[in-house]
């Protein structure tokens, strides 16, 4: 008996699920061609637009920091984002802008400048990472930090709404310099 009622309740789940998802799929091819993955049907491509959310905001990028190769009187860190699945790829330019670095939830009071060429368009989103540079003097007494909290900058300076943020260790103490936005991990 105990087994009929999980039995029901699991082909009840599926008939549900079903038509749930129905809806979605509904014009969207049904097949592919021998040894090639089936198409994903999107809300959007069902509705018809192709409107994916762009890669530039935060909410759809990831962002890391690790210490990088140093250089004569400084020591670097790489911060990478990397684009989430789904969104559309969007263009940025120029050194993120609005750096707050922080420990736990403690702002670390270290106000960084910008160096490099800030009007070269990166194209970024799914498969085409970026990173910039934090490029921090060698000194006695840097400050630890965990998180980087910044704002995007799109080609002619234009800052794309909203606050991204990455996480990893690194030390940041007066002079530190945001280098721009360039392609590749």
């Amino acid at each position: 008996m105990k087994n009929t009622i999980v039995t029901r309740a699991l082909a009840a789940t599926g008939i549900a699920a079903a038509a749930i998802l129905t809806p979605l799929t509904a014009g969207a091819a049904s097949a592919a061609p021998a040894g090639s993955a089936a198409p994903v049907a999107t809300a959007a491509a069902v509705a018809g637009t192709d409107t994916a959310p762009s890669a530039c905001r935060p909410a759809n990028y990831r962002g890391t920091i690790a210490p990088d190769v140093a250089s004569s009187g400084h020591h670097h860190y790489r911060v990478t984002l990397v684009a989430a699945p789904g969104t559309s790829a969007c263009t940025l330019a120029g050194s993120p802008t609005g750096v707050l670095f922080t420990k736990g939830q403690t702002p670390i009071g270290v106000d960084a400048t910008t160096y490099g060429d800030q009007t070269v368009p990166v194209a970024f989103g799914p498969g085409a990472p970026v990173h910039f540079d934090i490029q921090v003097p060698n000194s006695a007494g840097g400050a630890v930090a965990g998180t980087a909290s910044f704002s995007l900058r799109a080609p002619g300076g234009a800052v794309i709404p909203g606050e991204g943020a990455a996480g990893g260790y690194m030390e940041v103490d007066a002079g530190t310099a945001i280098g721009p936005v360039q392609p590749g991990v």
